[in-house]
């Protein structure tokens, strides 16, 4: 079963179309990687599918249902996103901005009841931000800033996360600690989660599948030993790879890459 289908999806910056009749089939529970050269429609997609865009043309589909008939409470009850560096109001606390992620689930203006409360402590135990809870979000390194935003999207308690770079400006360490902690919510607790990444053996690494998307049209799809490949990799983003499986995680790894059409360097790398 999907957790997102789009049918025919058209998407434009006011006259700028930048996705034409996209057939895009998101497979539910599993985590999804997107991949493709800047400006390739990538982010553009993932916020149509997130409502941050309105589509110009084509259909949404959200676990079987036509997305424009939900509401949008019901879609934030079903799916939550990130958007690439996101910015919290200054001197907003953790548990503060954790607390936001239960609004689609409050009637009116209704304070937090009990059950609010135990999903926000939950969401902080799971991402280990509970010592950190009444601290200044901007008081945090990078990394466990983006470990907040991932846990109020927790709180929302959806099926489905989307997230837009979530690994920009964090160093190595940080960017598997986050991927990591995606990696873990998709297999104890079940959540559907959508990526954009620049970095194509980060997006190889932790996939289950895989959407390489140039110009806005799909290349290739599949598992990730079926989107890493030389020939993938070289209409997506017309670069010679050299791809080889990690030996520590089985997964195809890009270990070399030159400009497509250029001579090799024979007796050095630049």
């Amino acid at each position: 079963m999907n957790s997102i289908s789009t049918e025919q999806l058209a998407i434009a910056y006011e006259d700028n179309l930048i996705v034409d009749k996209l057939d895009m089939d998101i497979p539910k529970g599993k985590i999804t990687t997107i991949i493709g050269a800047n400006g390739c429609g990538k982010s553009t997609v993932l916020k149509a599918v997130g409502r941050i865009l309105k589509p110009k043309a084509g259909s949404i589909y959200l676990n079987g249902n036509d997305m424009r008939q939900l509401s949008t409470k019901e879609v934030a009850q079903k799916m939550a996103i990130l958007p690439q560096t996101p910015q919290a109001p200054s001197g907003l606390t953790v548990g503060e901005l954790v607390a936001y992620g239960r609004f689609p689930h409050q009637r009116g203006f209704g304070k937090l009841q009990p059950e609010d409360k135990k999903t926000i402590q939950w969401a902080l135990d799971v991402t280990k931000l509970t010592e950190y809870e009444t601290m200044a979000v901007d008081s945090l390194s990078g990394g466990q800033r983006q470990r907040v935003w991932i846990a109020m999207a927790l709180a929302q308690q959806t099926d489905l996360i989307l997230l837009d770079e979530p690994t920009t400006y964090l160093d190595l360490a940080y960017q598997l600690e986050v991927l990591e902690l995606l990696y873990r919510l998709n297999r104890e607790q079940g959540c559907t989660i959508v990526m954009v990444l620049h970095d194509l053996n980060l997006a190889a690494r932790f996939a289950d599948y895989m959407i390489a998307i140039r110009c806005g049209d799909i290349i290739k799809h599949g598992k990730p030993e079926e989107v890493m490949t030389s020939d993938v990799l070289r209409e997506t983003f017309r670069i010679e790879a050299q791809i080889v499986n990690d030996p520590r995680t089985g997964r195809p790894n890009c270990i070399s890459y030159d400009l497509f059409g250029t001579k090799k360097q024979e007796d050095g790398v630049l």
